[in-house]
């Protein structure tokens, strides 16, 4: 790619935000407790991913980060749904769930800039984040260990938002590359 975006911002109080303070989803009182940060953590992560990916077209959702990279914000958000689903299988005593997408990297490999493809992956990350928040909803004790992992449910839900806040930081460059705009 030789052109170069001009980077941009909506904020105009912070000229390195996205969005000014008074419009930020994510701004709020802090809240109490442990459970209580780690899913407001978790949310806040699921905001930011979301707000990366709004104002794009499928082929803009889709482009490749750096060859021989295949990673896009459209294969983030898929990554993340198969990742929920895998979490979700390290918590049941259930058969594993099959992957979503099928074979391994199939996630990036299969993000086409398609519009079908990109309802369906929102429509996949938000069941399967459902599925996974009502599952260990179940289990308030953040040190009970669960699942045929044996994983205690803190590990899961601070793993949780490390991965969230991983690809978050990779949506920031691949927006940037997109069209310039930036921000937290």
């Amino acid at each position: 790619m030789t052109e170069q975006p001009a980077r941009w911002t909506e904020a105009t109080v912070y000229p390195d935000m996205w969005i000014d303070p008074d419009d930020d989803p994510r701004e709020g009182p802090s809240p109490e407790g442990e459970l209580a940060t780690l899913l407001d953590f978790l949310t806040s992560y699921r905001h930011t991913l979301r707000m990366k990916c709004e104002g794009l077209d499928p082929s803009q959702l889709a482009l490749r980060s750096v060859p021989p990279s295949t990673m896009s914000l459209l294969g983030l958000v898929r990554h993340l749904a198969e990742v929920e689903r895998d979490w979700r299988n390290w918590i049941t005593e259930d058969e594993p769930l099959p992957k979503l997408y099928g074979v391994r990297d199939s996630d990036f490999e299969g993000a086409v800039g398609e519009q079908a493809v990109v309802e369906q992956a929102f429509r996949d990350l938000e069941h399967e984040q459902a599925e996974t928040d009502a599952e260990l909803a179940q289990h308030a004790d953040l040190g009970a260990r669960v699942g045929r992992e044996n994983i205690a449910v803190r590990e899961l839900m601070v793993h949780r938002v490390e991965e969230y806040a991983r690809h978050c930081g990779h949506a920031d460059l691949l927006r940037e590359r997109i069209d310039g705009r930036v921000g937290q």
